[in-house]
């Protein structure tokens, strides 16, 4: 009996310690066959370093195992919700034709950055220049607005709109992030090829959705999947950032009830009542 209290007390203690920690809910294999996230390349364009995730071989294809693709991206979730709940900003990186409007508009909807255009060399390693890339995009927003553009000749406002145009396809979506990224997430590693090395010199997590024709070595936290069909890649994204919304939303939580500690905290004492002292 003693015992069996001694271990219910011990569980108490370790729930009490994880109490931030998050499990998503059960990511449905089913639901990832549907999406055709099994489908691999060619076995001939294969990396024999993706062997460990592959299931079978079907008319020339290598067929991805579901199962350690779910595992992983419970695993992968569980690690962004962190970032996310930490504050950190997530890069999301895609310029695939099939990726582009998914992962703009899954990290648009939990507001983090995204790089679907041409990569621009340095957008890590020489962050302090692309930084002020998009300090010239705000001057010429605060240009617009305070009456200096209409005092520019009309060739002038034409290169100047011109210039905030370019600005704004190759890194609008990036304009609030004024620090480098917490983590890289990456659609196609073989394409984002610049990107994971400048994440790498940095010691920057790469998350990412890995193919058969891929080297999974190349990132910290792999998800086994098709990375070139929009289906899959629109259901992979949809899991990845419905845990980052939940790191948000805890994050949020955690700041309320820190600024409702602090209120009670400020409240004055009540003042005691004549009579109260004690004698």
């Amino acid at each position: 009996m003693d015992k069996a209290i001694a271990q219910h007390d011990h569980l108490a203690i370790a729930n009490q310690q994880n109490v931030n920690y998050y499990k998503m809910e059960k990511v449905e294999v089913k639901e990832l066959l549907e999406a055709g996230v099994h489908f691999g390349h060619l076995t001939r364009k294969w990396d024999p370093n993706m062997a460990p995730y592959i299931y079978m071989e079907r008319n020339g294809i290598h067929i991805i195992n579901l199962y350690k693709t779910a595992a992983k991206i419970e695993e992968t979730a569980e690690a962004l919700h962190k970032i996310a709940a930490s504050g950190k900003k997530i890069l999301f990186v895609a310029t695939k034709k099939q990726a582009k409007d998914i992962v703009a508009e899954k990290a648009g909807a939990v507001n983090m950055p995204y790089i679907t255009e041409r990569w621009p060399g340095g957008m890590l390693t020489n962050f302090v220049t692309i930084r002020k890339a998009v300090k010239k995009m705000a001057s010429i927003d605060r240009m617009k607005k305070d009456g200096t553009f209409n005092t520019l000749s009309k060739k002038e406002r034409l290169q100047v709109d011109r210039l905030r145009a370019k600005l704004e396809k190759n890194l609008g979506s990036i304009s609030d992030m004024t620090r480098l990224p917490g983590a890289l997430f990456v659609v196609d590693i073989k394409r984002e090829h610049i990107a994971i090395k400048e994440a790498q010199k940095l010691n920057i997590p790469i998350f990412a959705m890995v193919d058969t024709n891929s080297d999974p070595r190349q990132v910290d936290y792999l998800i086994p999947s098709n990375d070139d069909a929009s289906k899959s890649i629109d259901k992979v994204l949809s899991l990845v950032t419905s845990a980052i919304a939940d790191g948000l939303a805890e994050r949020k939580s955690d700041k309320v009830a820190k600024e409702e500690g602090k209120t009670a905290a400020k409240k004055p004492a009540k003042a005691k009542v004549a009579g109260d002292e004690e004698e």
